[in-house]
């Protein structure tokens, strides 16, 4: 359901997100969020959390192709990495205090302090102006220098902001001359479109194959079937703690070193700590290992840890930074939409890999499809850092 939901999501705001702006979507999260929990309070039976399930992966659709690009119209180049990767943070941070509540807290308990958090999301969105490439495009020019002001902190008619609003206004402009036309379908079959696409297509699939996000949801069944030495729940809350100091690697280096280079760290470490997590259930279940029940533990923190690093914290970054800037929006929504399929086809076929081939062989599987991306990225992947975000 959370799938099926993200990609009801990525359609609305692949056809809406130019028509009504970054602001509305920010605002329409609100809604479905606070539905979300009073749907799990009151479920009375299995259906009511579908639906809440559902709503869960609306958001995520529309959250992570609305933020990426909502933060990297307003960002300086410089820290836009960082600031996009804080997206994942906040949401590692959400899983861990998700994984910490529902091990010590009573059920109803977390939806009654949960549902204050999209009335507060809500009332500090109404602070932030619109971003001021999306009012350029839509010839609101006061508001537009307004939103740059406020976003780049200088206020007064200084000469370096006007200078810089004017650099901006006319790359927005020479870019709606270009696209006068609207989009065609020689705009999305242009070399640069196309690279942008195969790159997003192979980042999402080999994010999703890597079983990486199945691992975090399926964490628990994992530690039992590996014969984790430390009690389930525990070793749950240390995997959150460890997705959120993999996360804030990245957004501490993302802007120093490259997207590239953090990738390939990333689909390496998880290729390697796959390989030899599946190496130690198969001979687990051939001698005697008790007394290394710890390697699971450790090798699944240091998987976790390298895909926060690259695969996760960078996901959403780099996938609107591939793509060329007149169908950015479009293209984004693709590339997510393809990505929630992904996730519905994976969270359904890891149990079931578990169950039919073992862990061992589950694992080996989550490496070939993390290495087979390791290698496309250090052959085709072009670095995306200080690439603009308005000119193609």
């Amino acid at each position: 359901m959370l799938g099926l939901g993200s990609l009801c999501g990525n359609l609305v705001i692949g056809f809406l997100l130019e028509r009504a702006g970054r602001k509305f979507f920010l605002y329409l999260l609100a809604a479905p969020y606070a539905c979300l929990w009073i749907l799990i309070y009151c479920a009375s039976n299995v259906y009511f959390l579908y639906a809440a399930r559902f709503l869960g992966g609306f958001i995520g659709g529309v959250s992570y192709v609305v933020l990426p690009i909502f933060i990297s119209e307003i960002a300086d180049t410089s820290i836009r990495g960082s600031l996009t990767s804080i997206l994942m943070l906040s949401v590692n941070l959400g899983v861990l205090v998700g994984y910490i509540s529902s091990s010590y807290l009573d059920y109803h308990v977390v939806p009654l302090v949960a549902i204050f958090l999209p009335i507060v999301y809500f009332l500090a969105t109404l602070m932030l102006p619109e971003s001021a490439p999306y009012l350029l495009k839509k010839n609101q020019l006061t508001a537009a220098e307004m939103s740059f002001r406020y976003y780049k902190n200088q206020r007064g008619a200084k000469q370096n902001s006007m200078d810089s609003f004017q650099e901006l206004k006319l790359a927005v402009l020479s870019q709606q001359m270009n696209n006068r036309a609207g989009f065609t379908l020689k705009d999305f079959i242009t070399k640069p479109a196309l690279k942008g696409f195969a790159a997003a297509f192979v980042l999402c699939t080999g994010f999703e194959f890597s079983n990486v996000f199945s691992f975090i949801n399926y964490m628990s069944d994992i530690f039992a079937k590996s014969g984790s030495f430390l009690d389930v729940d525990t070793c749950t809350i240390i995997i959150g703690l460890v997705q959120v100091i993999g996360v804030y690697t990245s957004t501490i280096f993302v802007d120093i070193v490259g997207r590239r280079l953090l990738l390939l760290i990333s689909t390496l470490g998880v290729g390697v700590g796959c390989m030899a997590f599946g190496c130690f259930t198969y001979f687990g279940e051939l001698h005697d290992l008790h007394d290394y029940t710890w390697i699971p533990f450790v090798l699944m923190i240091f998987i976790i840890y390298v895909a926060n690093v690259g695969l996760i914290g960078l996901f959403f970054l780099v996938i609107v930074e591939v793509h060329p800037a007149k169908i950015r929006s479009v293209a984004t929504s693709i590339s997510v939409a393809w990505m929630s399929i992904l996730v519905f086809v994976t969270l359904k076929l890891f149990p079931l890999l578990l169950h039919f081939w073992g862990m061992p062989y589950t694992m080996w599987f989550s490496a070939m499809f993390s290495l087979v991306t390791f290698f496309y990225f250090l052959f085709f992947l072009s670095e995306t850092k200080g690439k603009s975000m308005i000119e193609e």
